[in-house]
């Protein structure tokens, strides 16, 4: 499918959908449990459901049928083995973190998890490792640290040591762990994203597990504790809001207000306020909702090691400010459903922008653009973010792999046309 967009301004209020990473903790925990737990609010998407087809298969049952409210009925740790390979389609998170939950079966029980052709390229080897370390026995069957992964229990606890290159290695470890026969001890040499693994945290304080944290280097969590159910809502999401908060501040006669967001939560895209504040955004802030007026954005240096997620809206934002912007100490941005430093940089060049690609980041030199033809080599969040340069010149750019954004955006189009875009989706 392809997003044609053309140049566009947006007015107007739009509400923010609930967070993909607070969801799959939620189906993650409430699975979990012992007892019925309610999710409100949950954000439904590719790769939620995603994480839903996959704890049904670990024996969860869980019912979707209510679009606002998921009724989960947990499994109080004791893991089911599948007959079939489980398939976690183009999510990483799911699959990270069910690997440490399937390591809590019995020894002789064995699931093997696959996923599309993305997920088979992401790395896995540490969190195997650790897997091993702790009492499992996890291996990638195809010998090279990646998927498809077969599973044996039991994880037990004990002693590891772990360098995360993505957070979601720490959180899978940390979510499994309390369920564990003994206690568990992680050693952590490396931690990228780590208000990731804050949100991990914050849902087990919701649930009273007992651990102890030494600045995000070494963690003691107690074995034998139980989940138990819970009735929550989903907090909106900042990764969806980048998108429109960087919309906001770069296109002309735009003045737009998001809401639902809350910033007591721990989600680390709502860093990206700061971050186009640095650039010279007009926005506005209270508890309730959050402006953003056109201004005129300039060059900054960006540390964006805690938000990668946001990296592919910033370089788009970057390539219509005035003067060059960094965007550095992100390395595992090449690791994500695409390597995408590296593919921003060839997009960002078919509009005319001048672009360095770093190691871990960009440096984007502004030029003039013009509208082309892009790919969005099948990642949501490159396609969403090149919409935003579609939007911002004139004529009419294309852009390829639309149905990407069902992934963790399925409304992306319907509430950007509310606020006056110009796109539309086509086959």
């Amino acid at each position: 499918m392809k997003l044609s967009v053309c140049k566009s301004s947006l007015r107007g209020t739009v509400p923010m959908p609930g967070s993909k990473s607070h969801t799959i903790r939620a189906v993650t925990v409430a699975s979990l449990a012992e007892g019925q737990s309610a999710i409100r609010r949950p954000l439904v998407s590719g790769d939620t459901l995603s994480a839903v087809d996959c704890y049904r298969a670990l024996g969860a049952r869980i019912d979707t049928t209510d679009p606002d409210v998921w009724t989960v009925t947990g499994i109080a740790g004791r893991i089911h083995a599948p007959e079939k390979t489980i398939d976690v389609g183009n999510s990483g998170t799911t699959l990270r973190l069910a690997m440490a939950s399937a390591a809590l079966a019995g020894r002789s029980e064995a699931i093997e998890f696959t996923g599309d052709e993305q997920i088979r390229s992401r790395p896995l080897g540490p969190l195997i490792a650790s897997l091993n370390q702790l009492g499992a026995k996890a291996e990638s069957l195809e010998k090279n640290d990646k998927a498809p992964v077969r599973i044996c229990g039991t994880f037990k606890g004990g002693k590891t040591t772990i360098k995360c290159l993505t957070s979601q290695y720490l959180s899978s470890l940390l979510l499994a762990a309390p369920l564990a026969e003994n206690d568990t001890e992680i050693e952590v040499t490396l931690l990228n994203e780590p208000d990731y693994v804050r949100m991990t945290l914050d849902w087990l304080d919701k649930q009273q597990i007992q651990y102890q944290n030494d600045s995000m280097k070494h963690f003691r969590i107690l074995g034998r504790q139980t989940y138990k159910p819970f009735d929550l809502p989903i907090p909106a999401d900042f990764s969806s809001a980048t998108f429109f908060l960087c919309a906001g501040a770069m296109l002309q006669d735009t003045d737009i207000t998001l809401t639902g967001l809350d910033f007591a939560d721990s989600q680390p895209d709502k860093s990206v306020v700061d971050y186009i504040l640095a650039m010279g955004a007009d926005v506005a802030v209270t508890p309730s909702e959050v402006r953003i007026r056109t201004s005129q954005l300039h060059g900054a240096e960006i540390d964006m090691n805690r938000t990668p997620d946001a990296l592919p809206a910033l370089a788009v934002a970057a390539a219509f400010a005035s003067g060059p912007t960094r965007l550095v100490n992100v390395p595992q941005a090449r690791s994500k459903e695409t390597d995408r430093i590296a593919c921003m940089a060839q997009e960002l060049k078919k509009l005319g922008s001048e672009v360095e690609e770093l190691e871990d980041g960009l440096i984007i030199n502004p030029r003039p653009l013009q509208p082309a033809r892009l790919h969005g080599r099948g990642d949501h969040r490159i396609v969403m973010a090149l919409s935003l340069a579609g939007m911002a010149l004139p004529g009419t750019s294309v852009i390829e792999t639309a149905e990407a954004m069902s992934v963790t955006f399925p409304d992306y189009v319907k509430l950007m046309t509310t606020l006056g875009a110009q796109m539309e989706v086509t086959q």
